[in-house]
């Protein structure tokens, strides 16, 4: 695969690319990099797609913004900008797994014009999310990371400390008993690149402070919430709690909705169980209806 640079959105990306014809773009999550989908590329790059796998802002080789925000509304338009870069503004089929996913929904949401088909993997959508957390203490302690990342300074010493073990824990927690050793020894490398990690945690203090967001992107904001038309398939680890939610956040779509839950996996389950994975995206990005 071939690592190029195209700036969008007023920043420079690196992604992965690999292959010729209509275009897919998986959008990873955290802690993890574009590399996390590794399997997926040349496997759907080989059924005739244009697969490409950005890396989000703040993480390296993409640029750190020196100032910038990492509100819903900037990162949907991160991928707006992106398809509209690579593409030519033609639709692009959208995956994304984890902070990935939470950002299709967006993007499926505000800029339906530009997604042909969806999947989301991981994680339930925001409302669903949301409302989940607040009437769920299981759902609370799983999601522990949110409101640790909160604290000013301690996060980031704690998260670095004994060569990153903090990213090891969540991997294990996530996904208990994946090896995936050389895979994290390069996301804890990139996570180590100056500015790298305080962009991560950007992502979720810009969730719960409202002056983190961009002020220009209101009507964006506002358009994530709409309904989501495009179609959309959801995918979730059976040994992932967030599973519990997809069936139930139906009702935040207007387009056909399906999910599944991939047996016997965790929360990374494009590397747990990737050719089962491939395959369930492939037959969602071929149906016609």
């Amino acid at each position: 695969m071939n690592e190029r640079r195209v700036r969008a959105n007023g920043i420079e990306f690196t992604y992965l690319e690999e292959g010729r014809g209509p275009t897919v773009l998986l959008i990873h999550g955290f802690p993890d990099n574009a590399r996390s989908w590794s399997h997926q590329i040349p496997a759907l790059s080989a059924e005739g797609y244009r697969v490409i796998a950005p890396f989000l802002r703040g993480y390296p080789p993409t640029e750190v913004p020196a100032v910038g925000y990492y509100d819903r509304a900037t990162l949907a338009l991160d991928v707006k900008e992106l398809i509209i870069a690579l593409g030519g503004g033609e639709p692009a089929f959208l995956v994304g797994q984890d902070w990935g996913a939470g950002i299709t929904y967006n993007v499926a949401a505000a800029f339906p014009e530009l997604i042909r088909r969806a999947v989301v993997m991981a994680v339930a959508h925001p409302a669903q999310s949301w409302r989940t957390l607040l009437s769920s203490p299981q759902h609370v302690h799983r999601s522990f990371h949110w409101w640790f990342f909160q604290l000013s300074g301690l996060p980031e010493t704690a998260i670095a400390a004994n060569d990153f073990a903090f990213i090891d824990y969540l991997w294990k927690y996530w996904s208990p008993g994946h090896e995936d050793a050389a895979h994290l020894a390069e996301v804890k490398r990139m996570l180590a690149l100056p500015g790298a990690l305080a962009a991560a945690l950007a992502y979720y203090r810009a969730m719960f402070d409202s002056s983190k967001a961009d002020p220009a992107l209101a009507t964006i904001r506002e358009a994530c919430n709409r309904p989501i038309t495009v179609p959309t398939l959801a995918l979730c680890g059976s040994n992932d709690l967030r599973g519990e939610m997809l069936e139930v956040q139906k009702e935040f779509f207007e387009g056909p909705y399906e999910w599944k839950l991939v047996e016997g996996c965790g929360h990374f389950l494009h590397r747990e169980r990737p050719a089962e994975v491939t395959r369930l995206v492939s037959e969602w990005l071929q149906r016609r209806s």
